[in-house]
C-alpha cells in the first residue's frame, strides 16, 4: 500500500486529526468568520444521504447530474493510473467512484464536517445500503476530519505527500472568509503537491453573482430553486478592490445548500496562486467547459448515461455556479 499503511486507515477507529479551532489572524485580531465557518460545517454534517428515489425526485436533479458530469470529465482528463489523490472538502465521498474509474492509486479525503466524513467512510467501506452491490474500491484510502483551510497539511499528511493531483470541488470559496484562510488553502496545496502536479477545482463565478446582484432591485436574487442574499453592508452594491476577502453572501439551493459563502474574485485568486508557485493552465465558465467537452463522443455518452441532459420538459435552472480551473505546480518545495 502506498505511504506504508498496512491496511486502509478508513477501516480503523481513528479518523485523523480532530476538527481544528480557528485561531487569530496573523494581525492578532479575532477571526469573526469562525461562527460562519462552523455553520457551514454543521449544515453539511446535518445533511443525510438520499435514496435513489429521493435523489431522482429532487427539484435540482439535472443540475446535480450536470455537476457530476463536469467533475467526472475533470477527473478523467487529469488523473493518470496510479496517481495519489488529495480530495479537499470531500464531503460524503460522492466522488469516490469517479476516482476509482480514473484508476487512482491512493486517496486521501479531508472534510470539516464530521457527519459527512462518517458517511464517506461508510461509503468507502461499502456498508451503506444503497452501495451493498458495489465492488470494493480499488485504491487504499485515508479519511480525515479537519479544516483543510486552517490545518497545516504538510504536517498532517507527512506520510502521505507528495500528491500527484489535488482536487477541491465547489468548496474553495469557503476559504475566502479571510486572507489568512485563503493563503492557508493555497499554501497547503503548494506544500503537498509534487512538482509538475495538478490542482483542479470548481467555484462559483463571482462576476455572475455580482452582475445578478446589481441587476436585482434589492440585495437578493434567485428563482424557484435558489436564492442569493447580501447583507446591508453591501447596499451600494460596490466592492472595493482593496478588500477582496470576506465578501459574504447567503446561498440557498433547494435540496442542497443553505449556508454562508464568500465571493472569490478570480483575478485575485489567480494572482495569489502565483505567489505559491502555481501556473494557471485553464479557467473556463461552466458553459464554455460543457460546450468544449461535448465535442468528444465519450463525454456525450457520459452525459447521456448520467441523464444530465434531462428530458426537455424542465425549466432551465439558472444558478450562479461556474468557474472550472486547473493549476500546474511549477517548482515544488
Amino acid at each position: 500500500m502506498k505511504r506504508g499503511y498496512p491496511t486502509s486507515p478508513s477501516n480503523s477507529s481513528a479518523s485523523g486529526p480532530p476538527k481544528s479551532r480557528l485561531k487569530h489572524t496573523p494581525e492578532g485580531e479575532a477571526d469573526f468568520s469562525n461562527d460562519f465557518v462552523q455553520r457551514v460545517a454543521d449544515h453539511y454534517s446535518a445533511r443525510t444521504n438520499q435514496t435513489l428515489e429521493e435523489r431522482e425526485a429532487s427539484p435540482i436533479i439535472h443540475l446535480k447530474k450536470l455537476n457530476n458530469w463536469i467533475k467526472s470529465v475533470l477527473v478523467q482528463q487529469y488523473t493518470a493510473k496510479g496517481d495519489a489523490v488529495l480530495d479537499l472538502a470531500c464531503g460524503k465521498g460522492g466522488d469516490l467512484i469517479k476516482w476509482d474509474k480514473a484508476k487512482a492509486g491512493y486517496y486521501v479525503g479531508i472534510d470539516i464536517a464530521e457527519g459527512s466524513m462518517e458517511d464517506c467512510r461508510t461509503r468507502y467501506n461499502g456498508d451503506a445500503d444503497h452501495h451493498q452491490r458495489r465492488k470494493k474500491f480499488t485504491f487504499p484510502a485515508r479519511l480525515i476530519c479537519g479544516d483543510c483551510f486552517e490545518l497545516q497539511l504538510d504536517e498532517v499528511l507527512v506520510d502521505d505527500a507528495p500528491f500527484d493531483i489535488v482536487s477541491c470541488q465547489f468548496a474553495l470559496h469557503y476559504s475566502w472568509s479571510t486572507e489568512a484562510r485563503a493563503r492557508r488553502a493555497l499554501a497547503n496545496i503548494s506544500a503537498i503537491l509534487r512538482p509538475g502536479g495538478t490542482f483542479i477545482g470548481t467555484m462559483p463565478d463571482a462576476n455572475v453573482i455580482i452582475k445578478k446582484l446589481r441587476e436585482a432591485e434589492g440585495l437578493a436574487f434567485g428563482n424557484s430553486v435558489y436564492w442569493v442574499r447580501f447583507d446591508e453592508e453591501f447596499s451600494q452594491k460596490k466592492f472595493r478592490s482593496s478588500s477582496p476577502f470576506g465578501i459574504k453572501y447567503y446561498f440557498h439551493l433547494e435540496d442542497a445548500v443553505d449556508c454562508p459563502e464568500w465571493i472569490v474574485p478570480f483575478h485575485v485568486f489567480k494572482a495569489l496562486a502565483e505567489e505559491y508557485d502555481f501556473e494557471l493552465i485553464f479557467a473556463k465558465n461552466n458553459h464554455e467547459f460543457v460546450h468544449e467537452n461535448m465535442k468528444k463522443p465519450e463525454n456525450v455518452e457520459l452525459m447521456r448515461r448520467l441523464g444530465a441532459l434531462g428530458d426537455g420538459n424542465q425549466d432551465l435552472i439558472s444558478v450562479p455556479f461556474g468557474i472550472q480551473a486547473r493549476f500546474h505546480q511549477m517548482n515544488g518545495k
